[in-house]
């Protein structure tokens, strides 16, 4: 029997780390999902079909706009499924508790403590519960970097290097990560990486890329004061796609047990 809210093959970002997620999360119909960062509903609507009417998920995203657009796609449909517009950051203590929490492509948003979020969330999971969350881990796009880094020496842009430098350091690894659930006391750890290769071709297909824009691209722009110059500098490498392909991508899952 084929899924009804099966994951959308023509996502070609959210899909493959939910596919990633699913992979490590223990699922089975009657238990209650709590999903950080949401978005449109990749995946909890298949979370929903899998645990049923006698299971509960809740999705949770800060963007009024994404809980909007995921509940005109649910319609009257998976009544035991909602959405609604919190920070995942800040969840209040009376807050429910869940089986399972799930954070597809969640942990950028935990800027600036992530550790203090995982464990705010871990606080909200019942013992004997599962954390799954995936993220581009330290190391997505790594060619990439290292050829904008090189045009903007060349170039002798000391100041947008610098800052360069610290967009990419400070995106978490997946040991980060490891330690980030070791400290709060989970256990039956999993921390798996998984490449994804995404593909492009060179000058305004890969500046307007859906998948590097939003994300990763804008962040290389904000690292210049000077628009017209960004524009320069990404023009530059986007001709130069040759220098830096494979374009990859790592997906980094956690997954961990609260005793």
């Amino acid at each position: 029997m084929t899924s009804r809210w099966s994951l959308p093959k023509q996502d070609y970002w959210s899909t493959p780390f939910a596919e990633a997620l699913l992979q490590h999360l223990d699922l089975f119909p009657g238990i209650t999902i709590l999903d950080i960062a949401s978005g449109h509903g990749i995946p909890a609507f298949y979370l929903a079909e899998q645990v049923g009417p006698t299971g509960k998920v809740l999705g949770i995203d800060l963007s009024a706009g994404q809980v909007a657009r995921a509940r005109a796609i649910q319609g009257e449909q998976l009544p035991w499924l909602w959405f609604e517009c919190l920070d995942m950051r800040a969840l209040p203590p009376e807050f429910p508790i869940f089986d399972r929490i799930t954070g597809n492509l969640s942990v950028m948003f935990f800027r600036p403590n992530r550790f203090e979020v995982v464990q705010g969330l871990v606080e909200h999971l019942n013992p004997g519960g599962q954390l799954v969350l995936t993220f581009p881990s330290l190391g997505t796009f790594d060619q990439l970097w290292r050829r904008v880094d090189q045009e903007m020496a060349v170039r002798g842009l000391l100041t947008e290097r610098r800052r360069l430098e610290t967009y990419i350091t400070e995106r978490p690894s997946a040991d980060e990560g490891r330690g980030w659930l070791d400290r709060v006391g989970l256990e039956r750890m999993v921390i798996a990486e998984y490449p994804l290769e995404v593909a492009t071709r060179p000058g305004r297909e890969f500046l307007y890329h859906p998948l590097l824009l939003g994300g990763f691209l804008d962040d290389v722009y904000e690292c210049f004061e000077d628009p017209h110059l960004a524009d320069v500098v990404m023009t530059a490498v986007s001709e130069d796609l040759a220098s830096f392909l494979p374009l990859l991508a790592q997906r980094c899952v956690l997954s961990g047990w609260k005793r």
